[in-house]
């Protein structure tokens, strides 16, 4: 078995183990044609790889918003901590294509601080 063929197999064996992986970063999924702004309160919080998301009621719908990667939250100041279930934020975004319910977070408002997520 050749080098070329060895590192070959063992991306393909990366590829294979890391569905979350190839699904990260399809960003093309959602309409940045057209900016949508909810307002409403957290209900949950996950901050974990590869985005945090929070679940988000507004007026009319829960909404699921992925915000940014938890390293990038963290310098961006939104620590774990800053996000808690209960707390009216506002989040500015893009809707997804096909998830009804779903959008890609560009900024965060939490009171008088906006957070840039991209």
């Amino acid at each position: 078995m050749t080098r070329r063929t060895v590192v070959t197999l063992a991306a393909l064996a990366a590829l294979a183990g890391a569905p979350g992986a190839l699904a990260h970063h399809g960003w093309s999924n959602y309409n940045n044609a057209e900016t949508l702004d909810i307002s409403g309160k957290v209900q949950s919080v996950r901050y974990e790889s590869p985005h945090v998301t929070i679940q988000l009621q507004s007026t009319d719908k829960v909404w699921l918003a992925v915000l940014a990667p938890p390293a990038r939250m963290e310098s961006r100041g939104l620590p774990k901590t800053a996000l808690q279930p209960g707390m009216g934020v506002r989040v500015e975004g893009y809707a997804h294509r096909s998830e009804p319910n779903e959008l890609r977070a560009e900024r965060i408002v939490l009171g008088e601080k906006t957070v840039e997520l991209r």
